[in-house]
């Protein structure tokens, strides 16, 4: 039997991947478990110290990881299996490790190779905006997307 980290419809996704986002296999990971809502996925985070840059601030790059997964789930919840080929970053304000967050990702546009995802991340003690972003996903080619399957999709 395979368990899954994500209960994110319509993927059953395997736990045994080195993911840096979702990844239960990586010891280093972030350890994100997304759900789908109404309108895209979500999923909760608390910063730990190993997530810093300044003193007790949340590195920017652990943010856009952050926001780039959150869409990157949101586009393969749509069923597509794509990579990200443009994201672009707004920091609103500092988050500081120990301060929980939930992070949002939704489609915003579907066309035949590209799809369009903008994505969030909300402080939930006092639902501050954190960053926000939107990405330019890239469909991957036939071959690779049957390989990512057999990889990354659990058993029914």
């Amino acid at each position: 039997m395979t368990t899954t980290t994500n209960d994110v419809s319509p993927l059953q996704v395997r736990a045994d991947h080195g993911c840096f986002g979702c990844g239960a296999a990586n010891p280093h990971g972030l350890h994100l478990r997304f759900t789908p809502d109404a309108k895209g996925v979500r999923a909760t985070f608390t910063p730990l110290p190993v997530h810093q840059g300044y003193e007790q601030v949340v590195h920017g790059g652990i943010l856009s990881t952050l926001l780039d997964e959150a869409m990157a789930w949101a586009v393969a919840t749509a069923g597509i299996w794509a990579v990200t080929g443009e994201m672009q970053v707004r920091f609103r304000r500092p988050l500081h490790v120990g301060e929980a967050v939930t992070l949002s990702g939704v489609v915003t546009d579907i066309r035949t190779r590209a799809i369009s995802a903008s994505g969030q991340i909300v402080r939930e003690t006092d639902g501050q905006l954190i960053a926000t972003a939107s990405a330019l996903f890239v469909r991957v080619p036939a071959a690779t997307e049957a390989a990512w399957k057999a990889r990354y999709l659990a058993s029914e």
